[in-house]
């Protein structure tokens, strides 16, 4: 999937500007590598627009464990790091993991949630796609 279409689809089920879209994407994805078990985010990068891949890498901690995050931590960082408040950097991190689903396969995006400890919260979880007109 090419960036554009990427951020494109985020931006449609956020209902935010493309600008603010591609933003949080990186927010998201970088965030959500920090906070998966072995710090990397498996072969997402194979299947996600090249401008992304410098977002997919995170930190290697010596015991393969990630650093608390609760969920609230989770998205305060994501709106810190994309400029915005915490109810847009909610719509947008679901926005995101939405367009991941579509992005990768089935058994990667499966893999890359059950790499995610398990107080993750419903951000990953599907959302109501946005009504198209007809």
């Amino acid at each position: 999937m090419r960036f554009p279409l990427f951020v494109d689809a985020v931006s449609r089920r956020a209902g935010l500007s493309t600008a603010q879209s591609a933003t949080i994407a990186r927010a998201v994805l970088q965030t959500m590598v920090e906070r998966m078990t072995g710090g990397r985010s498996g072969d997402l990068a194979g299947h996600l627009p090249d401008e992304l891949d410098g977002y997919l890498a995170g930190p290697d901690p010596a015991d393969g464990r990630p650093a608390p995050l609760g969920p609230a931590e989770f998205l305060r960082r994501v709106g810190e790091r994309a400029g915005v408040d915490e109810a847009t950097a909610r719509v947008g991190t679901g926005a995101v993991f939405a367009t991941l689903r579509e992005a990768v396969t089935v058994d990667e995006f499966r893999d890359m949630v059950a790499r995610l400890p398990g107080d993750f919260d419903g951000t990953s979880q599907p959302i109501p796609r946005p009504p198209y007109d007809s």
